[in-house]
Parts: C-alpha cells; sequence; structure tokens
C-alpha cells in the first residue's frame, strides 16, 4: 500500500517513542535518566528498558506504511540504544535502522532484520533506499535475508550467523556491504552485482555477472571470469562514514572515522573504530517543515556542522558548505529538493568534508547541477585530508518530473566517493526521454578521485564523465537509458550510437577501474550503443574485469570498451561478452 503519511507525521504512530526534546531514558547503564535531542517527528528512539511487544508494534506500523511506499514521502529513522532487543525488523523503504553503540556489538538484536523483495515471485530488483548500520543481529534461525538492489547501505553490522543477498533465489540488482562482519557465510545467490568493501566473513558462496571485493581479508576462492569474481588485496585510502554514538554515561556524539590507507577488514575489532568523536551539541539538527535552505546556511556559516532529519527538505537555494572539516549526515534518507532550478548543495575547495546519508531528488525546474563539490576550477590537493561522499543517492523523475543536467559534479581533487548510486528513473511519475531529463550522472574534474561502489544508471548522455587524472573506480553498475526512442536521438557523434556509459576523456593519461558491468534494456526497435567504455589508450590507464548484457531482446552493445568485446545476444543463445584486461 501507498503511504498516507507526510514527513510531517506525529500521529498515535509516534507518540510512545518520540518524546525526544524533553525525554528522560534510562542511561544506557542504567545509572541515571539521559535527556536526549530533538531529532523531529520521524525518528524513533528504543531502549532496553522498553517492553519489546511496544517496540515491536511501532516498527510495524512503520512498516506498514513502508513496505511498498517506493515513491512516498514518509522517511524514518529507527533507533536503538546500547542493549538487547527481542524484536523482528522488517526494513521498508526510506527507512533506516541504526545501532547507538560505540561498536555494533553495543546494540544487539535477537530475532530478524530483513529486507524483502518488494516485487512478486521474490523480485527484489526495486528494493531500493533502505539501510541498516551500527549494529549486531543473531537471526532467529541462523540466517538473515537481505534481499537488495541499489541504495541500500549495510554499514558496521554483525551478523551472528549467517546471511543471503536475495529471497528464495528471486532477482536482485545489489548492492554494498562495508565495515561488517558476518560470523557465517554470505550466499549471494542470484544477486547479479555486489561490492563488498573492508568486510569479513566466515565464506561466500554465490556468483553472477560481477562481484567486486575491496580490503576483504579472505574473499572467496576462484578467479574471474569463471567465477566473475574481482579481488583487490587493500583499499588504497578511505574514510568509512560518520556515525551517531551514545556512551555509557548518555552523552550523544558523532563519531568521524579516521582516514585509512591501504587497509584490509574491519575497524572495529580492537572496540571503537578509529577515529575522533564529536559533540552532537556541535550539529544543528534540522527539520523538514521548519527549516529552509536560509535557515541552515546560517547555522553553516556560524560554524555548525549539520544533521538533517528524516523528511523532504524543499529548498529555494543550494545549502553551501564552505568550512573545511563540516559534517553533513542526514538520518532515514532526508531528502534534499530543488524547487527553483538551482544547485541542491555545494562546497568550497576545502578539506575534510563529510556528506553522508541523504537522497537528491531534482525538482521539476532543470538544475544545472545537484551536488558540486568544488567550484569550477578547484587546484588545492587534500590528499592529506579529502573530502568524503558516503551512501548519498540521486534521483531523477519517479516521484515526480525531475530534471538535471548534472547530478554529481566532483571538482575538488582527491576526493572519495564511497557508495552512490546516481539514479534517472525508469518507471514512475514524471518519466519520459523529453520529461525527466539528465545528461549525466557523475562528471569528474578533479584529480586522484576514487570512488567505491558506483552505481550510475538510465541517463541520457554519458552515465561517468572523467575528465580528471589519476581517477580509480572499484565497481561500476551501469544500465545506459531504456527510453531513446530512436537511433538519432542516441546518437555521440558521427558514426557513433549512443553515448558510452563510461567515458574517460581522451585528453586523460592516467586511469584506473576494477569490475564494471554495463547492461542494456532498449525499449525501442533499432538502437543500439557502439561501445559500453570509452577511454584513450596509455600505458597508464588500464581497465579490469569488464562484461555487457543484454537483459531484453531488442538492440545490443557492440562492443565492451573501445573496438573490443564484440556485441552481446540474446538470441538463439545469450552472450555476454567479457574483456579481462584493457589495453592489453
Amino acid at each position: 500500500m501507498k503511504s498516507k503519511l507526510t514527513s510531517h507525521a506525529t500521529g498515535s504512530l509516534l507518540a510512545v517513542t518520540l518524546m525526544l526534546s524533553t525525554a528522560c531514558a534510562q542511561s544506557p547503564q542504567g545509572s541515571k535518566p539521559a535527556t536526549h535531542p530533538d531529532l523531529g517527528p520521524n525518528v524513533l528512539l528504543f531502549d532496553p528498558s522498553m517492553p519489546s511487544a511496544d517496540i515491536q508494534a511501532q516498527i510495524d506500523k512503520v512498516y506498514g506504511s513502508q513496505q511498498h511506499s517506493e515513491f512516498g514521502t514518509a522517511r524514518y529513522a529507527l533507533l536503538f540504544l546500547p542493549g538487547e532487543y527481542h524484536v523482528d525488523i522488517p526494513v521498508g523503504f526510506y527507512t533506516q535502522v541504526i545501532g547507538l553503540g560505540v561498536t555494533p556489538d553495543a546494540v544487539h538484536i535477537i530475532g530478524n532484520v530483513h529486507s524483502d523483495a518488494s516485487l512478486p515471485r521474490n523480485n527484489a530488483t526495486c528494493t531500493f533506499w533502505r539501510g541498516v548500520e551500527g549494529f549486531s543481529v543473531t537471526p532467529t534461525d541462523g540466517t538473515m535475508q537481505w534481499a537488495v538492489s541499489q541504495a541500500v547501505p549495510f554499514r558496521r553490522m554483525h551478523v551472528i550467523g549467517n546471511i543471503v543477498l536475495h529471497q528464495k533465489g528471486g532477482w536482485a540488482s545489489g548492492g554494498w556491504m562495508s565495515d561488517s562482519l558476518i560470523d557465517g557465510n554470505v550466499g549471494a545467490g542470484p544477486q547479479q552485482q555486489w561490492i563488498s568493501r573492508n568486510s569479513e566473513w566466515g565464506s561466500w558462496t554465490g556468483a553472477n555477472w560481477n562481484m567486486v571485493f575491496v580490503g576483504i581479508p579472505h574473499p572467496p576462492a576462484g578467479e574471474w571470469p569463471q567465477p566473475p569474481y574481482t579481488k583487490v588485496e587493500r583499499t588504497p585510502i578511505v574514510r568509512e562514514k560518520p556515525f551517531l554514538e551514545v556512551d555509557a554515561k548518555g552523552k550523544w556524539s558523532v563519531r568521524i572515522p579516521a582516514l585509512q590507507t591501504d587497509s584490509q577488514g574491519i575497524t572495529w575489532h580492537g572496540g571503537s573504530t578509529p577515529g575522533r568523536s564529536v559533540p552532537l551539541t556541535s550539529f544543528y539538527i534540522a527539520q523538514s517543515g521548519r527549516d529552509s535552505a536560509t535557515t541552515i546556511n546560517a547555522q553553516l556559516a556560524n560554524g555548525k556542522n549539520l544533521l538533517l532529519t528524516p523528511g523532504i527538505y524543499d529548498l529555494t537555494e543550494p545549502i553551501r558548505v564552505n568550512r573545511a572539516n563540516t559534517v553533513v549526515i542526514g538520518l532515514g534518507f532526508a531528502t534534499l529538493r530543488p524547487t527553483r532550478g538551482t544547485a541542491v548543495m555545494t562546497t568550497a575547495d576545502v578539506g575534510g568534508i563529510e556528506i553522508a546519508g541523504l537522497l537528491f531528488d531534482a525538482g521539476s525546474e532543470i538544475s544545472p547541477v545537484l551536488l558540486e563539490v568544488g567550484p569550477s576550477g578547484s587546484k588545492e590537493l587534500h590528499i592529506q585530508n579529502p573530502t568524503t561522499v558516503h551512501d548519498v543517492f540521486f534521483r531523477v523523475g519517479g516521484a515526480g518530473v525531475g530534471r538535471a543536467k548534472v547530478n554529481l559534479l566532483i571538482n575538488s581533487n582527491d576526493t572519495i566517493i564511497d557508495h552512490t548510486w546516481i539514479w534517472r528513473a525508469d518507471h514512475g511519475a514524471g518519466v519520459g526521454w523529453t520529461s525527466n531529463l539528465s545528461a549525466n550522472g557523475l562528471v569528474v574534474n578533479g584529480n586522484s578521485v576514487t570512488a567505491y561502489g558506483l552505481f550510475v544508471e538510465h541517463h541520457q548522455q554519458f552515465q561517468v564523465l572523467w575528465n580528471g587524472n589519476e581517477g580509480r573506480t572499484y565497481f561500476y553498475q551501469s544500465e545506459i537509458p531504456y527510453d531513446p526512442p530512436d537511433q538519432p536521438s542516441f546518437t555521440s557523434a558521427p558514426g557513433t550510437n549512443g553515448w558510452a556509459s563510461y567515458k574517460v576523456a581522451d585528453t586523460v593519461i592516467n586511469h584506473q577501474a576494477w569490475g564494471l558491468g554495463i547492461y542494456s534494456v532498449f525499449r525501442h526497435p533499432n538502437v543500439v550503443l557502439t561501445r559500453a567504455i570509452e577511454t584513450p589508450v596509455h600505458v597508464n590507464v588500464s581497465f579490469h574485469h569488464m562484461i555487457t548484457v543484454a537483459l531484453d531482446n531488442l538492440g545490443e552493445i557492440s562492443n565492451v570498451i573501445d573496438d573490443k568485446g564484440g556485441p552481446t545476444h540474446v538470441a538463439p543463445d545469450r552472450v555476454t561478452p567479457k574483456v579481462a584486461e584493457f589495453p592489453r
């Protein structure tokens, strides 16, 4: 059912648990009452002293609203203070479940936490926009079901048992796992593709088209293409996503994990994740319906960090992040939407900015860009303190008409992208070749930009245009647009059909990418794509492990990379061309 709740819901659903501005609950040690911050009407805060039945009732009401609400307006975050809980947590659309402990083991869910397929026949290919982080789970039957596709973060989790990434063998198109420990087996099943970064498990089974493992101490045995495993021993540079924590005295803070180089495995073996904690009082806590770009920018200008509580924020001007080391965090898929054809958020060319947990939703007036990291012409070097973008998602159309020329524009050098899905909608409201307009998903002008978990789909020109040098991508998933009405509408140059999904500019002399899968689903006849990847040939440009797949019976992708790989076929026999290494 579609949700009838809005981002301002304040009814009986929330009354039991949302006494947050002045409410007192037992501290994690039970020693004295703790006062909790006002996180708005769409955050549910639970502590282990609450009856399990009361907690379960609240969880079930949220799920009843969100189970089928793919393009609904409600947003929720379910927060669990340290302790043990006996509950079943189904995770629906625009719902984030968060443990507030210093380590994942400080919050222990005994029961189930699960994401279920949102389409019939166990089909999870539209199971988007939900996430879990920061707690441990002991599944009732020993196995946690996490049937998901894009824009579903799975971070800082400990599964005391097994996990499956599908529902009863149904289709799925995920996915992301990082800084997580699975005691048993990870069963990938029919998952089309997946990236695991800095995680650990007892074993891994299953593969389909493109499975990437970066910084995994014990990746599964086998080599690409059979099975299609791409293994990178160490993560070259990353900073884990900032997270909320509540200590033993009931003090709220945000942990800013330290920058890591050449890392493997999880960050929390020794207890707390290395880094620094900043008090939550240093954050301006924004609420939709109350705050505007003007009020938010005033707080940022006064030196505050920013926490955006669940809701939809309509913005008449960009949010401007100009101070080094500013932290911007969204809860419950907080959604930012421009109303006057402007950018949604811009940053200065400064170091250490963290942007995490947000959905950028294009408005009906075309925006030049949705998120711009650094202004045009940015020159500063930030290798010691890069800006990082974590679990930041983009949507053009689907919830209504949306239009943007570029979704994510990276001008600052050394920026790290740590999981993104940049989606021009192929279904929903306001969808059509001349309706939800979007030229490019990602444009990179900065040098030494690194991307982990890059999902970019259906834009009308290059999905990714990489102009900067020394760029690196670890995992790429892309469907090219479904809806070009004819070949003249989908031609990038004379003699070149379509726009390559992943384009490295001709001026680039250094670029690397690992684990790329590019897929076609053409809806109109006589439309083809000349090549999935287009790149200059240079000694310092290299691509590793690429595949193309035609998912429908119309059209083809004629080559994997430049003129190599050959065409896809569906009939009489499916052909999925692969290129192991390019240019060699």
